[in-house]
């Protein structure tokens, strides 16, 4: 294998995962906050108030806020080129609509790139990773109204002045395709109904009443909002590198069924493809359009003035998370299986982790290949992979977790021969290299890390850090850029 010199290796977490300190040095709610942990077996909930005595994941988190220093330290022993994270727009400006930004907020950001620079890990900032202010969610219905476009741009061009000089690499919104389904309709655009948003009692997550008008225009929304925060960044540094991130979910056929393959496609095209061409290409892929038009979307809402500055505003570089694959099929009795942001059918070919997500590195090769394919010249990065699994800590206080070694091993190798293959893979960021609190299920349970950290899901914990087994061994591998895997 041969990564390229300059190869971005490194981590990933999300603001609102990691950092706790929800309401402090003036920090307003985010749509994060007002969710409560879940499970494998039992959704999340939502309640459009704080409710007391129960236990809030993100209120605390990891208390990354007060860790980083030392966090960051140990990113730097591993020998991490670049850390992804984000900006909690919320500890910028608390209610999404203050005349002026939070001071306190702009510093803390400040003083965590700096930190990073000090040990020469680029920053790679994600500007809006599900932490949707919760007054423009409560005022505005997120993204479904125009205001908040203008709001987002705000927000964008304050931090993209300030860090300027100190953030290269930045990502307009997290798996922004996430929107595409009914889940991201409140992680993504940011909406809530109004009876939902009314009621008193908790409800589940995947209950919350779905409104697909909406969430496609928000998510319209959401491609105009990255295109001028791409024209306004270039204007305030020309240098910067300015990235989509779409979560990827590989889909095969089930079988050699040509409906199978045809329904592959579709799902392929909706889901995968349809965000990354209007934020890569600068347009609308017309089935797309035919797709939301069939059923039932009013696309009115596209208009030519958008078009145009979509169209200028085209990202610099394509990120994507990977994970797993699933299969697809016509057949109602088919086996399903779960997967980050959307359910899928079992493949007999393929093993699976504790929380049902199959585990295929040839999978992440074959899509290296067919996004260099489908987007020519432009820059890719892995920007999440990752193994979610319930570490134990021996005796003697070491965390053997060489299944998280293996997986991350058969990926990296995949990487490699994509590479050798003529994709134009810039860098890759696992997902929480330091434990956090799992988006899906809210769980702590659920690990990724290279670092322990000791929070448990009952919120009890003294948040000390610890390095496990992998943790030297991906300094291993950075150190040989990629080359020494054993």
């Amino acid at each position: 294998m041969s990564f390229p010199k300059d190869f971005l290796w490194g981590g990933a977490v999300a603001a609102n995962q990691c950092e706790g300190a929800y309401n402090k040095d003036g920090k307003g709610l985010s749509e994060a906050d007002l969710l409560l942990g879940g499970n494998y077996e039992t959704p999340r909930m939502f309640c459009s108030h704080i409710m007391k005595d129960h236990f809030y994941p993100s209120h605390q988190a990891i208390d990354f806020y007060h860790h980083y220093k030392e966090d960051i330290k140990l990113f730097a022993e591993m020998g991490f080129k670049t850390f992804r994270t984000s900006i909690n727009w919320s500890r910028i400006f608390p209610h999404g609509d203050d005349e002026t930004p939070n001071e306190a907020g702009l510093a803390f950001y400040e003083d965590l790139f700096k930190e990073c620079k000090k040990y020469g890990i680029e920053p790679l900032v994600t500007l809006c990773h599900y932490e949707i202010p919760w007054g423009i969610m409560k005022n505005y219905g997120g993204f479904t109204s125009r205001k908040t476009i203008d709001l987002y741009i705000r927000y964008a061009k304050t931090v993209l002045t300030r860090y300027k000089d100190l953030v290269k690499y930045w990502l307009t919104f997290n798996e922004i395709n996430g929107a595409t389904t009914a889940i991201g309709q409140y992680n993504g655009i940011g909406y809530v109904a109004p009876e939902d948003l009314a009621s008193e009692e908790p409800i589940p997550l995947n209950q919350l009443k779905d409104d697909p008008q909406k969430r496609f225009e928000g998510l319209h929304n959401e491609f105009v909002a990255s295109a001028l925060a791409v024209i306004e960044g270039h204007k305030i540094n020309p240098d910067f590198m300015i990235g989509c991130m779409i979560c990827h979910v590989t889909w095969y056929p089930l079988t050699c069924n040509p409906k199978d393959l045809l329904e592959t496609e579709e799902k392929d095209l909706m889901f995968n493809d349809f965000c990354g061409d209007v934020q890569v290409k600068g347009e609308y892929n017309p089935l797309a359009v035919a797709y939301l038009k069939n059923h039932g979307i009013d696309t009115s809402y596209i208009t030519d003035e958008d078009l145009a500055i979509i169209k200028e505003g085209k990202v610099d570089m394509y990120t994507f998370s990977y994970y797993m694959s699933n299969c697809v099929s016509v057949d109602p009795n088919a086996q399903s299986i779960g997967g980050n942001m959307s359910m899928g059918l079992k493949n007999p070919y393929l093993k699976a982790s504790a929380w049902g997500w199959q585990i295929d590195p040839d999978g992440l090769k074959y899509t290296l290949k067919k996004l260099a394919s489908r987007y020519p010249g432009v820059p890719l990065m892995v920007v999440e992979n990752g193994l979610g699994a319930a570490d134990s800590i021996e005796e003697d206080g070491r965390i053997h977790d060489d299944y998280r070694i293996d997986y991350f091993r058969d990926h990296i190798k995949a990487m490699g021969e994509a590479i050798n293959e003529g994709v134009p893979l810039i860098g890759y960021t696992t997902w929480g290299c330091i434990d956090v609190v799992s988006c899906g299920t809210g769980e702590f349970h659920k690990r990724y890390g290279f670092i322990y950290v000791n929070r448990h899901d009952d919120g009890t914990g003294d948040f000390s850090r610890s390095k496990k087994d992998s943790f030297n061994w991906y300094r291993k591998v950075i150190a040989s850029n990629g080359e020494d895997l054993s």
